[in-house]
């Protein structure tokens, strides 16, 4: 066989192996690294790309099935070589070790879910508890007679997680700000005045099945639920499907997190209140042009806080129809 086609052939082994997207460039090599799998990453996927095009570097995307591939991929890359690297940490507790290895190796970066402890140089994405409170106090005034309401979300060991969803509670049940504070996840939690409750916040750790079950689940044991929110992209279209499974659409408050389409075709039709929507087209293309720059040696792209802000917002129903519109001009 050809050499020249052997090696080929052992460069897709080696892609297919890290569960990657490789657009080629015979410049810095710069890898995007995700948490999973969701129609979010898509829109970062596609902006990473247009960055690489614009600055001239080869962009590998790559998602990872849960912490232990993560981790596992994120040594791989060290081991193959890159310029820099930008990483959603899924359990920045567990995985400090690793994420300061790669730090010692090469531009280390953060994106969506930061690690704060770690080595990285930058954390790119919003302040997640300020849009857990934007998503709460949405949700409060769809509800303003109060009631009980679910949490849905993938996991509780990535940072955003955590915050996200105090932010949620504290903006639900109208509370002065407090990032520090930290309801328990695992059981039911009140407002000050009563009116609203948290009967339990619901974990599926991207397992889709788990994820419409939990929400059949809530149905049985808690029929007179008033809202339901999910917290990760895949979450809000799982719970629009159990509800009209078991004939409860409409009939609950369904607040969204992400732009996953069938939320905001949700929003359309008066099924869902709203959803609180991140800039994942610009946490690719961020990440790839603050790399790029660091790959220059320009140090002066990472502000004093470590901290570039992509802020949050609510799409709802006056809105929904302009911002479907600019999600279809980013792919």
């Amino acid at each position: 066989m050809n050499r020249h086609i052997i090696a080929a052939t052992a460069a897709c082994s080696i892609a297919l192996a890290l569960g990657c997207r490789s657009e080629k460039s015979s410049g810095p090599k710069y890898a995007f690294v995700t948490n999973g799998v969701a129609d979010f990453w898509r829109y970062a996927e596609a902006g990473a790309h247009a960055a690489g095009k614009e600055v001239g570097a080869e962009i590998t995307v790559i998602t990872p099935n849960g912490v232990t591939d993560q981790t596992r991929k994120l040594e791989d890359l060290l081991t193959r070589g890159a310029d820099g690297i930008a990483i959603t940490v899924i359990d920045p507790a567990n995985q400090g070790a690793a994420l300061d290895k790669a730090a010692a190796a090469t531009n280390l970066i953060t994106h969506d879910s930061d690690a704060p402890e770690s080595k990285r140089l930058v954390y790119i994405g919003m302040d997640n508890y300020d849009a857990g409170i934007l998503c709460g106090q949405t949700l409060r005034k769809a509800l303003p007679d109060g009631g009980s309401v679910v949490i849905y979300i993938g996991r509780m060991d990535q940072d955003n997680a955590k915050r996200r969803r105090q932010g949620f509670i504290d903006g639900l049940f109208g509370r002065t700000p407090d990032a520090t504070r930290n309801d328990p996840s695992g059981e039911e939690v009140k407002s000050e005045d009563g009116k609203y409750i948290v009967l339990r916040t619901m974990t599926d750790q991207f397992d889709f099945a788990k994820a419409k079950a939990n929400v059949e689940d809530t149905i049985t044991s808690n029929p007179d639920v008033a809202g339901m929110v999910g917290l990760f992209e895949y979450n809000p279209p799982l719970i629009l499907e159990a509800l009209e499974r078991t004939g409860k659409l409409g009939k609950v408050k369904v607040m969204g997190f992400d732009e996953n389409p069938q939320t905001l075709e949700g929003i359309k039709n008066g099924n869902v209140v709203g959803t609180v929507v991140q800039n994942p087209y610009q946490y690719g293309y961020k990440s790839i042009q603050v790399l790029n720059e660091l790959h220059k040696g320009n140090k002066s792209v990472i502000p004093e806080s470590k901290f570039i802000d992509i802020p949050a917002r609510v799409i709802d129903s006056a809105n929904v129809e302009k911002f479907a519109q600019e999600l279809l001009e980013q792919k």
